[in-house]
């Protein structure tokens, strides 16, 4: 477990109370000794700590430039990896500032959309699972994905699809769920989506559910330009039941869409303050908030680039933002680069709070670090 360490002085949190002796302090959160050690980062670590950097898994060994920034996250695209993978991602992990674990991700949902082939384990479409599988046996292959993520370096699956969407076509421009999708019926999509949550939890693998506040019904797909969901009063009953399950069975990370909410918010979900609204304060989520690509035509169709887009994000609740494949690895650096000049320049100005992006660090940082800070206990007793 890595500390937060203090140089020249030892620091003592105390407590005093009056009429009272022996009393002492509980336990801080993993979050909040996360806060405590990002409040004394400058505000570039602050910023990379918010950015993930897109690669293509074949340039992996091109990345330790963005272990060395402190970005908080890589995002492996491609269909397969070089040799020794495993062995380049560690290396990055130990180029990291005081070795801070890095979110590793990539899409392992099943059927065809599947990254790292070579290496981490296949699984049928979500929508086949969950009609031919039990939730045990759901479970099962949850955990059997997780474990060969886990192998290869990967500590993160943006999966499982918890869109309630029963229509049995791929996904494509018109529809972004189709067969990714467990069941057009809610009750079923949160059984087995909770179920394959389960099982990547069971092989030490971060879940990032998606894609909130539900994709399945919607008018087109986010990749391609503006889309809707369906109505606020629609979701209410039906697409925010596998959600609402997950956040429940303790799921600690909720990927935001792209797409308005009818109802509710007419810009992109992932640049909303409604959504993140909701989904923290109406829905009870603590954890970490993801972005869906902000290299996405819904955000392009608004004239937003990733760095405005992504100031955007985070200045709306946002977490964690992902950028969409990039041209080359230099490219991908170079565009995390000036995604963070921009974020860092929308603190300075004023136009982003520092305290925002210091709790959106802080919860990138806590997801796959476990933090240890100081805790002292005093006893005073006054007459």
């Amino acid at each position: 477990m890595r500390g937060w360490r203090v140089l020249g002085s030892t620091l003592v949190v105390a407590s005093l109370v009056i009429g009272a002796s022996s009393t002492s302090l509980s336990a801080p959160s993993n979050l909040s000794c996360a806060s405590a050690v990002v409040s004394t980062w400058p505000l570039s670590r602050m910023a990379n700590e918010t950015i993930t950097v897109s690669v293509n898994a074949l340039d992996i060994g091109a990345m330790a430039p963005a272990a060395r920034a402190g970005y908080g996250g890589l995002l492996l695209l491609g269909s397969t990896a070089p040799n020794k993978f495993a062995g380049i991602v560690a290396t990055l992990q130990r180029e990291t500032p005081e070795r801070y674990i890095m979110l590793v991700m990539t899409d392992q949902e099943g059927g065809g959309v599947e990254r790292l082939t070579n290496l981490v384990a296949a699984l049928p479409w979500a929508q086949t699972m969950g009609k031919n599988l039990t939730a045990a046996q759901i479970t099962a292959e949850g955990r059997r994905v997780g474990l060969s993520m886990r192998a290869a370096g990967v500590n993160t699956d943006l999966a499982p699809v918890l869109d309630v969407d029963g229509r049995a076509v791929e996904p494509g421009a018109t529809n972004p769920d189709g067969y990714r999708s467990f069941s057009g019926v809610p009750s079923f999509a949160a059984r087995d989506g909770v179920a394959f949550l389960d099982g990547l939890r069971q092989a030490g693998v971060t879940s990032v559910v998606k894609h909130f506040p539900g994709l399945g019904g919607s008018t087109g797909n986010t990749d391609y330009g503006p889309a809707a969901t369906l109505p606020w009063t629609t979701l209410k009953r039906n697409g925010l039941i596998p959600f609402k399950d997950a956040i429940t069975d303790g799921a600690t990370a909720v990927m935001v869409s792209n797409a308005t909410v009818p109802g509710l918010s007419s810009l992109p979900s992932s640049i909303s303050p409604v959504v993140m609204q909701v989904l923290r304060q109406q829905l009870g989520f603590s954890g970490l908030i993801v972005t869906d690509s902000l290299g996405a035509g819904a955000l392009s169709a608004l004239h937003l680039a990733i760095p405005a887009a992504s100031v955007r994000a985070i200045e709306a609740g946002a977490d964690l933002v992902l950028a969409g494949s990039p041209e080359s690895s230099a490219a991908s650096l170079q565009l995390a680069q000036q995604t963070s000049l921009a974020i860092q320049s929308a603190v300075t100005s004023g136009a982003l709070a520092r305290s925002t992006l210091e709790t959106a660090a802080s919860q990138v940082l806590a997801s796959e670090n476990q933090i240890s800070c100081p805790i002292a206990t005093s006893s005073t007793t006054l007459g």
